[in-house]
């Protein structure tokens, strides 16, 4: 048996602000942080989403607030939550794919960065992240440079 989960994030980026951009656990380097109370990984908040829903589970938010007013604002925190929920019901991921849209920044050259660090985390191969982008082409808010939307889909198998 296996189940399918999608999820969204999006976040603005910062004016003026010293927050580091964090993408799928990936510190960027030369470009401004993501509104939000965590580190506003929008990467990470999107895959969590895709897990939870796949197993017929909560939002992110569920649990990602509570753990923000405690002090806990890395979102790989979070994903280790989503994990265990995972593991908890029964499941394995399968594999993920992510999708960004975004005028900044190229994702294409941190792209296996990404997958390695969200492998990292999960305990999977980096053979099962799959990672694309657009650029948006100036269509949308992200697509014209003021912050990035995130999808994501998760597949995941029963343990046996």
């Amino acid at each position: 048996m296996f189940r399918i989960g999608l999820g969204q994030d999006s976040h603005r980026f910062l004016i003026n602000s010293d927050k580091p951009l964090i993408l799928g656990g990936v510190l960027v380097e030369n470009m401004p942080g993501l509104a939000g109370n965590s580190d506003g990984d929008v990467i990470i908040h999107a895959l969590c989403n895709a897990l939870e829903q796949a197993i017929g589970g909560d939002s992110l938010s569920v649990y990602s607030d509570k753990m923000c007013q405690e002090g806990i604002r890395d979102s790989r925190e979070y994903l280790k939550v989503a994990k265990r929920h995972i593991e908890e019901a029964g499941y394995l991921i399968n594999n993920i794919g992510i999708s960004i849209e975004a005028q900044k920044p190229k994702i294409l050259p941190i792209a296996q960065d990404i997958r390695s660090s969200l492998a990292k985390i999960l305990k999977i191969k980096k053979e099962q992240i799959g990672i694309n982008a657009t650029s948006g082409e100036g269509l949308t808010t992200f697509g014209c440079g003021e912050g990035i939307q995130v999808w994501a889909v998760a597949s995941l198998i029963k343990k046996v």
